[in-house]
């Protein structure tokens, strides 16, 4: 019955902050949103799939979630090279962990506590 992933949601305080990291350091490309009537973004995933920033209030603790955002809910985005993503990670002084099962991938998270995963 599934066929594939269309797009995720996530909460943002700040959607000046949140478009200059998934723009800005991860270079996503906006694409075209309705008015919903709250402020947010729709960027590209490519393959038809997309990224969907939501400025509404967040009902999740933002601060003393765990370290490693591999122990949180997170999204996780296949990228061509990991080697780029650290370097533009370490470029916006934003910190990493590496995968701990092993795998060729690292977790950060945005400014509002979002974890995200990235695969080679």
């Amino acid at each position: 019955m599934v066929i594939g992933l269309d797009h995720v949601s996530i909460l943002v305080a700040d959607l000046t902050k949140a478009t200059a990291f998934y723009e800005g350091v991860l270079q996503l490309k906006r694409l075209p949103r309705p008015d919903l009537g709250f402020d947010g973004a729709w960027l590209s995933l490519g393959a038809g799939q997309s990224l969907h920033l939501m400025c509404l209030p967040n009902p999740d603790m933002i601060t003393g979630r765990v370290a490693h955002a591999g122990r949180d809910r997170h999204i996780a985005l296949r990228v061509v090279q990991l080697e780029d993503i650290k370097a533009a990670l370490t470029q916006a002084n934003i910190s990493f962990t590496h995968s701990q099962s092993g795998r060729n991938s690292i977790f950060c998270r945005d400014a509002d506590g979002n974890g995200i995963e990235f695969l080679a």
